[in-house]
């Protein structure tokens, strides 16, 4: 079945890559970015299935934004929060821990809020988040980037217990990545670097299968375990 899908963030990497997926399977597509000619250039390929909205995440606009795509779809199934960014911030920068909070604490907070009343609403509906194998434990190097995916991950278990109190047929589906081949996947220490369209190949069938936890590749799963329970003078000289 056809759905009407949105995909915040999907200018490049991941969020791109899986608008370009969607497309080919047939489904009606809002996308949103910051960029405005790369959302026209996808538009311009797939005219008749993509519409698109050009925002940041962090001007306070965004439910106006997702109202405005919702009815240029003519409704919503899915909606995909793939926006957000990530430094490194070794001396502590303010700016770019203002900046990350911003981006994927707040911007993000924002559209999973409206996202969840939304579908709440409509009594049904998909919600998906990209975060991060670094939502499990703090770490030196990004502070602030671990600490907003940890709040990423926990919002959305945190919404997807309330949407089972409230009888709602809402999945929510948190994806936690290791490191991607993106721009965004910065450092000397990458190991099982897993390509874009492999991970957006990934993430689209675990939210095929709904499930509530989808590890980008499926075998981080075993370093989210071990980062879980190591011990902190362990972790210290990892992270």
């Amino acid at each position: 079945m056809k759905q009407k899908i949105i995909i915040i963030g999907a200018t490049s990497g991941i969020g791109r890559r899986m608008a370009e997926l969607y497309i080919a399977k047939g489904h009606r597509i809002g996308i949103t970015g910051r960029r405005l000619d790369l959302l026209q250039q996808i538009k311009q390929q797939s005219p008749q299935q993509v519409e698109y909205e050009c925002f940041d995440v962090t001007k306070n606009e965004n439910n106006d934004h997702l109202e405005a795509l919702v009815k240029a779809l003519g409704g919503l199934d899915l909606l995909v929060i793939s926006a957000g960014i990530g430094q490194p911030s070794r001396e502590l920068s303010w700016p770019i821990d203002k900046s990350t909070i911003d981006t994927n604490v707040n911007g993000f907070a924002e559209i999973a809020n409206w996202g969840f009343n939304f579908f709440a609403r409509q009594g049904h509906g998909q919600l998906a988040t990209i975060s991060s194998i670094a939502a499990i434990r703090g770490g030196s190097h990004a502070p602030a980037y671990n600490a907003s995916k940890a709040f990423q991950s926990n919002y959305f278990e945190g919404l997807a217990i309330k949407a089972r109190r409230m009888k709602k047929d809402i999945t929510l589906i948190c994806i936690e990545p290791g490191f991607v081949d993106t721009k965004m996947s910065k450092g000397e220490k990458k190991f099982w670097l897993v390509p874009v369209d492999k991970a957006a190949r990934q993430i689209i069938r675990g939210i095929e299968r709904k499930k509530k936890k989808v590890y980008i590749s499926r075998r981080w799963w075993l370093i989210a375990k071990l980062l879980k329970w190591a011990p902190y003078w362990l972790l210290r000289k990892m992270v």
